[in-house]
């Protein structure tokens, strides 16, 4: 679970910019939290859903490509060629073109909260460090920092393993690997503690920055491995009702194969005149990308139905391409109900949902671009008003910034 995270010297973000998903302390719309549940550590309640408005070049995309971060750093692994990190500095300041880029994340996994920092540039990690909070209390797990020499490291008195372990864990860190993927992946299974958070920096968010294009490649790619086993026809089932349920009349859904031996996805459509088939890739873009969101979305929260026990965050750039702002909300409102902890985070253009009631004002973020070109992060919750005023309205009366400044004549 998300709770809370923070980005400086990235792409479009020059100073330090937070981003949370903590839930403001009132009693509207209760349906729209939930509660952490973490044994002795009282925390605020968490969203389930944040929307991040904003201009075109405002920064949006960059947020999305910034979350996912952590799964590409865990992901990195050295090679003969050194290959440059996923990171990239402010441009326009030409003091933090040679700084690194910085990035924090407030997290829950396994029941305990934890907070990772990382810094880099496209050469190497500058500094990594995990401190984990059980029940509440601070304790410092490790912190790595570039020496004059070699990386310097500094473990808290809760860390796990001899020190004869930690020097082979730091002997195999080289400078473009975060220290707990070397741990993680060179630890016996005894020594566990870095395990579960590792796991969720590098699988605990799907992570989709360019949204419509990598819903429709989940869609083609991903159909078939859900087309196997007991769980097939639940699939089947599932992905035709969905379909069904915001008026795409799909009755079914299926896998064959042509004279070729190539997998071919077929669906039927029903209409008053009768039935045709149709294959994935005559669909049209909005279609294939509500398959793709439906197979994403179905992972994290059980194809047998939502499980309060899954955790995970699905982060979309675009949510709204191709689609109509009712099948939007529609997404929005199914995500809401489905009593699953999982978050969704999504750029878009659809202000729609900001009079449809169906968000709080703490789940509606809008990304601004200043004179400097330099992204601005905003909750509407931050600006003066109340739950139930119209927030579309305030929004392009430039109440909230976020709009294009279009030059008249």
């Amino acid at each position: 679970m998300l709770i809370e995270f923070s980005v400086a010297n990235f792409r479009s973000f020059r100073e330090r910019q937070t981003f949370q998903m903590t839930a403001a302390p009132r009693p509207g719309k209760r349906e729209n939290v939930f509660s952490t549940n973490v044994p002795g550590d009282k925390l605020p309640d968490l969203l389930k859903v944040a929307a991040i408005y904003g201009g075109n070049a405002s920064g949006k995309t960059n947020l999305i490509r910034a979350l996912g971060i952590f799964s590409k750093l865990a992901a990195h692994r050295p090679e003969a060629r050194a290959r440059s990190l996923p990171v990239e500095p402010f441009r326009f300041d030409a003091a933090l073109l040679n700084e690194p880029s910085v990035f924090e994340v407030h997290f829950i996994a396994n029941g305990t909260r934890y907070q990772f920092n990382v810094s880099a540039t496209r050469e190497r990690i500058m500094h990594e460090s995990l401190i984990a909070f059980p029940r509440g209390k601070e304790a410092l797990l490790y912190v790595r920092a570039r020496g004059e020499i070699a990386d310097e490291y500094e473990f808290g008195g809760a860390f796990e393993g001899p020190a004869g372990i930690r020097d082979v864990w730091r002997g195999l860190t080289g400078p473009q690997s975060l220290f707990i993927s070397q741990v993680v992946a060179n630890s016996s299974e005894d020594l566990s503690q870095l395990r579960a958070p590792y796991a969720w920096l590098a699988q605990g968010a799907v992570v989709l920055d360019d949204g419509p294009k990598q819903l429709e490649r989940i869609a083609e790619a991903r159909t078939g491995e859900f087309w196997s086993g007991e769980s097939a026809d639940t699939w089947k089932e599932g992905i035709s009702a969905y379909l069904q349920d915001i008026d795409v009349p799909v009755t079914s859904y299926r896998l064959e194969e042509n004279e070729t031996g190539r997998a071919r996805i077929i669906l039927t459509h029903q209409t008053r005149l009768g039935e045709a088939d149709f294959e994935l890739h005559e669909e049209s873009s909005g279609t294939r990308n509500l398959i793709g969101f439906w197979l994403m979305w179905n992972l994290l929260i059980g194809s047998a139905g939502p499980s309060p026990e899954r955790y995970g965050i699905i982060v979309v750039d675009e949510l709204d391409a191709s689609l109509h702002p009712e099948i939007v909300e529609h997404l929005v409102a199914k995500h809401i109900s489905s009593g699953s902890k999982t978050q969704l985070i999504f750029t878009t253009h659809d202000t729609h949902l900001m009079s449809t009631r169906l968000l709080r004002r703490d789940q509606l973020w809008v990304a601004d671009r200043n004179s400097d070109g330099a992204t601005r992060l905003t909750s509407i919750h931050s600006y003066e008003g109340r739950e139930g005023e119209d927030v579309e309205k305030r929004y392009f009366e430039g109440r909230y910034r976020g709009l294009p400044v279009r030059k008249r004549g």
